[in-house]
């Protein structure tokens, strides 16, 4: 078995605001949802084998501990550009031993966790 995608949410009319996130400060690149699903809202990114999908919820409220986690290949540059953007970027490098990671946030303020 292996994950296939993550599925957050927005709020109706959010997917430029989770474009600027995934795409424009994660780098992602977005995928073209198949037209039933397109009709509904929403948009899929996709970098290496990490998918998330963003969906349209009319009721919103953002994903404070549920999370999805990416791994990167340069941590520090990672949250730079994320802090650049304006993103938060909260450093937890202690409470797993050995594993260097942070914490930021989707412009819809959806947690997400960077390794």
């Amino acid at each position: 078995m292996k994950l296939d995608h993550v599925q957050v949410s927005c709020p109706p009319g959010g997917e430029e605001i989770a474009r600027a996130f995934y795409r424009d400060a994660l780098g992602m690149t977005e995928l073209e949802k198949p037209p039933v699903l397109a009709a509904r809202g929403g948009c899929w990114f996709r970098r290496g084998e990490a998918e998330i999908h963003v969906g349209v919820e009319a009721d919103f409220r953002p994903a404070r501990k549920a999370h999805p986690a990416f791994a990167v290949d340069d941590l520090d540059e990672c949250a730079k550009v994320l802090a650049d953007k304006g993103f938060p970027v909260t450093w937890d490098n202690e409470s797993i031993p050995g594993r260097r990671r942070f914490h930021t946030a989707d412009g819809h303020g959806n947690r997400v966790e960077i390794v």
